[in-house]
This record gives C-alpha cells, structure tokens and sequence, in this order.
C-alpha cells in the first residue's frame, strides 16, 4: 500500500451508516452525537464525522448491538467548506 492510502484509512471522516428499520430518536445520544433521520422507505440513516478507523468499529459495534441490520456504510465526500486550504480540489 501506498502512504496515502493508509493515511486515509486512519483520518477522520464523514460517514453515513444505514439501517434496515427504525430506531426511536432517544438512541441519538448513544451514537455520539451522530444525526439520526428515520426515513419513508423504513430505514434509519445516522451521520456525522467519526475521528477515526477505531472510532468507526466502535460505532459498528453499537449499530450490532441496536438488533437492527446493518445496510449499508459509505463515506461521504467533505464539504467543500470543511476542506483544508492546501488540499488540491
């Protein structure tokens, strides 16, 4: 693997993580101040920045223990707002 590509694995990110099913908005705070939306088609979408890849398992683990399965998980491109400077676009 190149450096860059393990560096990218590591660094923070902003995830979106769905869920077959709806969880009730009380479960926001166990998911570290994730946004949950519950959605028409009868899944629950959480999202946010999560600071890590370690941090991430973590979250997943959560998502095991909610019972409800797990359907997808993407990472979401910055904000063009949130991008640092020097980044090339």
């Amino acid at each position: 693997m190149n450096e860059r590509m393990d560096a990218d694995q590591h660094e923070a990110g902003r995830y979106e993580i769905c869920l077959k099913g709806h969880l009730d908005g009380r479960w926001a705070a166990w998911f570290d101040g994730l946004s949950l939306s519950r959605e028409s088609d009868g899944t629950t979408i959480l999202r946010g920045p999560i600071p890590d890849q370690a941090a991430l398992h973590g979250l997943l683990q959560r998502v095991r223990d909610t019972g409800l399965p797990l359907v997808s998980v993407s990472r979401m491109e910055p904000d063009p707002a949130e991008r640092p400077v020097n980044e090339p676009r």
